[in-house]
């Protein structure tokens, strides 16, 4: 893939505190990304609210503020530096929810700023609960067979309870949309559980949703993780 030349500076977004669904691994793979960008030339401005990680030394990044990572400041950031790009994909689920709502407000297309590493479908399918279960089935209806747990989408505590018995009973599986690293998720396996998991799975989630999934436990789990690019090549990680 020849390199582009309509790219001369990129806004890294970093990984911040390290938290439930703010992961260590990201301040490693983001550095790794700074340098990489560095070295073909590129422009590098850093925002990281963690002054604690090796991304803020510094020798990785052209420009780096230590600010919060949230809509607001991070367009003042894009304001001053004026980058062609952002990357968002190295900084966990804060900085994929930053993007997010940057380019639903139109602040990436008031600046020119395009998004690199993922664009907004890629990043909704993967975040949205709803949106990643059509993904799961429309894979299922290609390929002729598979299955898949059953599951119900809930906005409130009210869809929450209905959705125990659509799914037949206890115990269930909460999973909030646009989360990660677990939070906000877990086994309920009585209705005082469940309302207390499902309540922190609405409060977490951005978009107050939750996926509602019947359990299988007991059933023994093979766990295979792929990456494929737009052109469809794939590698096991």
């Amino acid at each position: 893939m020849p390199k582009r030349s309509d790219i001369q500076s990129v806004l890294v977004i970093g990984s911040g505190p390290i938290v439930i669904g703010q992961a260590a691994e990201f301040d490693y793979s983001g550095t790794q990304a700074c340098r990489v960008l560095k070295a073909e030339g590129l422009r590098v401005i850093l925002v990281n609210s963690n002054p604690a990680t090796i991304m803020t030394d510094p020798e990785i990044a052209d420009a780096t503020y230590v600010e919060p990572i949230t809509p607001e400041f991070v367009e003042k950031i894009i304001a001053k530096e004026r980058p062609d790009a952002l990357l968002p994909t190295l900084g966990g689920q804060t900085a994929l929810n930053t993007a997010i709502s940057m380019h639903e407000q139109g602040v990436l297309e008031k600046y020119g700023v395009e998004l690199i590493g993922a664009n907004v479908e890629a990043i909704n399918k993967g975040e949205d609960r709803d949106l990643f279960k059509g993904v799961v089935e429309a894979v299922k209806a290609k390929i002729g067979y598979g299955e898949s747990a059953r599951s119900v989408i809930c906005h409130s505590m009210d869809d929450v309870i209905k959705g125990v018995d659509t799914l037949g009973g206890y115990p269930v599986v909460v999973r909030p949309s646009f989360t990660m690293g677990g939070a906000g998720s877990g086994f309920a396996h009585d209705e005082e559980e469940l309302r207390r998991i499902a309540g922190q799975g609405l409060t977490l989630s951005p978009t107050t949703e939750v996926l509602l999934e019947e359990s299988i436990l007991g059933w023994k789990e093979y766990e295979l993780e792929l990456m494929r690019d737009r052109n469809d090549n794939v590698v096991v990680v």
